[in-house]
């Protein structure tokens, strides 16, 4: 009895340690991570540029955000952006679940042949060269809409989609049929809305990818007024090209506010993903 009751206070204390050690790793990573975003959120309303860290501006000021907000030649790529993510991730989003819909469907002609054909996809690329002279042929060049059709296929959210709906229980696709339900009808009024976990986390995904998107832009866009916000950034913060502005406002600050004005939508929209992004982690990992 009593080695049993010292097994237990062992355990018991090296359960402890394991969520002490646990607690400060994971609050080092967030202080790693949450402190670089600190910064350049202070120095983005600090009217004087500095290096050093400081937990709070020493001239506050909104200027940085008013030349961004007003200044055209950084306005234009910022819609451009934001028009590009929203038809990317639509795009994207229509067809994964299309395509993972049909790859679980049996009974579909050529099925087989289309998942190994996708799947060599996913493993082989025609190359940089190809694939410049395609988009060239089909007049996506020095045009914006390139961002939203190259995103637009992603083999690899398209087989995650497919094993989420793979994990719906077979059933609910019989009981659909033998009420009369049509393939499409199974799609929109069971499948999808039990795809919500999946939708958000892959359609996080895609908006990511095609917000983030710098080399599409740099290899593909000529044209000053088809360029996104990412790629105007990046010429303001390693080339120096600062817009004119009214405001008196410093290069840090500047720079400093274009950096959270780019991080800021996601990080608005996140929290409300969050739970179906953690669901959409387990995608296809419960099967019937």
């Amino acid at each position: 009895m009593a080695k049993d009751m010292s097994a237990v206070a062992g355990r018991k204390r090296k359960f402890q340690l394991f969520d002490l050690v646990n607690y400060l790793v994971f609050i080092f990573l967030g202080l790693a991570i949450l402190v670089p975003i600190w910064k350049v959120l202070v120095d983005s309303f600090n009217a004087v540029g500095v290096y050093q860290f400081r937990l709070w501006p020493n001239r506050f000021t909104v200027d940085g955000y008013r030349t961004i907000i007003e200044t055209q030649a950084l306005y234009r790529p910022f819609i451009n952006s934001v028009v590009t993510t929203l038809l990317g991730t639509l795009l994207g989003l229509v067809l994964a679940t299309l395509g993972g819909y049909v790859l679980v469907k049996t009974d579909v002609p050529g099925r087989g042949a289309l998942a190994y054909f996708l799947l060599f996809t996913m493993i082989f690329s025609g190359g940089m060269i190809p694939e410049y002279l395609v988009m060239k042929k089909i007049g996506l060049v020095d045009s914006m809409w390139i961002l939203v059709f190259k995103h637009g296929m992603n083999v690899y959210n398209l087989v995650l989609m497919k094993n989420f709906f793979e994990g719906i229980p077979e059933s609910l696709y019989e009981a659909a049929e033998i009420d009369g339900c049509s393939p499409m009808g199974i799609f929109f009024k069971i499948v999808l809305p039990l795809s919500k976990a999946a939708l958000a986390s892959i359609g996080l995904m895609f908006a990511v990818t095609i917000w983030n998107d710098y080399s599409t832009v740099k290899i593909y866009i000529m044209n000053p007024n088809q360029v996104n916000f990412q790629y105007k950034l990046r010429n303001m913060v390693m080339d120096g090209d600062t817009p004119t502005t009214a405001y008196k406002v410093s290069q840090s600050t500047l720079f400093n506010a274009g950096i959270i004005s780019a991080i800021l939508p996601f990080m608005l929209l996140y929290p409300f993903l969050q739970k179906y992004f953690v669901q959409g982690v387990n995608i296809g990992a419960v099967k019937e």
